[in-house]
C-alpha cells in the first residue's frame, strides 16, 4: 500500500507587494532584486490574517479537490505558528469541520512539505489514517525585518495543502521513495534567534528590552546557503530517483522548492535537466517556505502544463539545515487557480 494524492489546493493573501513597493523603503531596486532572486513581487499577510487562516484556505480547496467531507488526520507544517503552544493543526481541523481527527505540526523550515508528506505517507502505512489533509502554511513575513534588504525581499506569504489515500504503490500519485537528510552543525545559517527556550533560559531573561531588536527577526548567510542548497538538493534528488528506479531522461517536472531561482537552476543544471522541464513561480509568490511546492504543484496543474501521467521530481532545502525529495506520477486531480 502507498499514500497517493487525491487533492490539491493552495491559498494566497490578496496584499500584493512589488519590488517597486518595497525600493521605497529599502535600499535597492526591481532590478537588483530579480537579478538575485527572481522575484518581482510576493503575497504578505496583513488585518490580521495569520498562518491558521491560510491553512483553512488551502485545506478546503484540496478537500474540494479530492470530494471529501472528511479525513483521519490532519498535518500542518509550518515555520510561523500562529503561537508558541499550542499547535495550529487541532484548531484547523475544527475551522473545517472535521471533527476530533488526530492533528499536529511539523516544523522543517523550507523542507516542511517533503518532510510532512513523509509523515503523512507513515500515519498512512502505519494504519493509522486511511485519509490525510496535509497542509503547508506559512505567514513568515511577520518574521522577517522589513528594513532589511538581504531578507525583506525574498519572503513571501501562502499555504499549499494536498488530500492523501490510502492506495497502490503503482496507482498515478502514489509517493515514491522518499530521501530525508540533515545537518544541524550548519543551523545558524538560517535562523530567528530569539523566543524560544534558549533565549528565554538565558540570563537575560524574557525581557524584550534585553534583547537585541534584530534577534527576533530572520538572520540569513546567503552565500553559503546557497552552496549547500545546491549540493544537497541535488544529491537528494539523485538519491530519490535512483531508489524509484528512474533516469533523470524520466522526469517531466522538477518541481523544486522556490528559495531562489539561480538555486533552482542550477540544481537542474547539476541534474542535466533542460529548462522546460523545470517549474518556476517564485517571480510572483517569492519563498513561502513549506507552502512553496505545493503551490507550485497547484499552480502548474491549474494552468495546463502538469496533466495526469507526468513524472515528477520533488526536492526541497531549508533551515535546520534539512533536505529532502521524493517523485511521484502526477494523478487525475481538480486544481484551481489561486491568484
Amino acid at each position: 500500500m502507498a499514500a497517493v494524492l487525491a487533492g490539491i489546493g493552495g491559498f494566497l493573501p490578496p496584499r500584493v507587494v512589488t519590488n517597486e513597493d518595497l525600493s521605497a523603503t529599502l535600499d535597492t531596486s526591481d532590478e537588483w532584486i530579480r537579478t538575485r532572486t527572481g522575484i518581482s513581487e510576493r503575497r504578505v499577510v496583513s488585518g490580521g490574517m495569520s498562518t491558521g487562516g491560510l491553512a483553512v484556505e488551502a485545506g478546503a480547496r484540496a478537500l474540494q479537490s479530492a470530494g471529501a467531507a472528511s479525513v483521519d488526520a490532519v498535518v500542518v507544517a509550518t515555520t510561523s505558528p500562529e503561537r508558541l503552544c499550542p499547535a495550529v493543526a487541532p484548531e484547523v481541523a475544527s475551522r473545517l469541520g472535521l471533527g476530533p481527527v488526530a492533528a499536529f505540526d511539523l516544523t522543517s523550515a523550507c523542507s516542511g512539505f517533503l518532510y510532512g508528506l513523509a509523515a503523512s505517507a507513515g500515519l498512512i502505512a502505519s494504519g493509522t489514517a486511511d485519509t490525510v489533509l496535509f497542509i503547508g502554511a506559512e505567514a513568515f513575513t511577520t518574521l522577517v525585518n522589513q528594513r532589511d534588504r538581504s531578507t525583506a525581499p525574498i519572503f513571501g506569504d501562502g499555504a499549499g495543502a494536498v488530500v492523501l489515500r490510502r492506495g497502490g504503490a503503482d496507482e498515478p500519485g502514489a509517493l515514491g521513495p522518499f530521501d530525508l537528510g540533515s545537518d544541524g552543525s550548519l543551523a545558524d545559517l538560517l535562523a530567528v534567534p530569539a523566543g524560544g527556550s534558549r533565549q528565554r533560559s538565558a540570563d537575560a531573561g524574557l525581557g524584550h528590552g534585553a534583547v537585541p531588536t534584530e534577534d527576533w527577526y530572520l538572520r540569513m548567510e546567503g552565500r553559503p546557503l546557497y552552496q549547500q542548497a545546491v549540493e544537497h538538493m541535488t544529491q537528494s534528488a539523485q538519491s530519490v530517483l535512483k531508489h524509484a528506479g528512474w533516469s533523470v531522461a524520466d522526469v517531466d517536472w522538477f518541481v523544486g522548492h522556490q528559495a531562489n531561482v539561480r538555486i533552482v537552476r542550477a540544481v537542474a543544471e547539476e541534474l542535466e535537466l533542460p529548462e522546460e522541464r523545470v517549474a518556476v513561480n517564485i517571480d510572483r509568490v517569492g519563498n513561502t517556505l513549506s507552502a512553496s511546492v505545493p503551490l507550485l504543484l497547484n499552480d502548474i496543474a491549474a494552468r495546463g502544463d502538469l496533466v495526469p501521467g507526468d513524472r515528477v521530481l520533488l526536492s526541497a532545502f531549508g533551515a535546520g539545515l534539512s533536505w529532502g525529495s521524493t517523485v511521484l506520477v502526477w494523478p487525475d486531480v481538480v486544481a484551481d487557480d489561486v491568484n
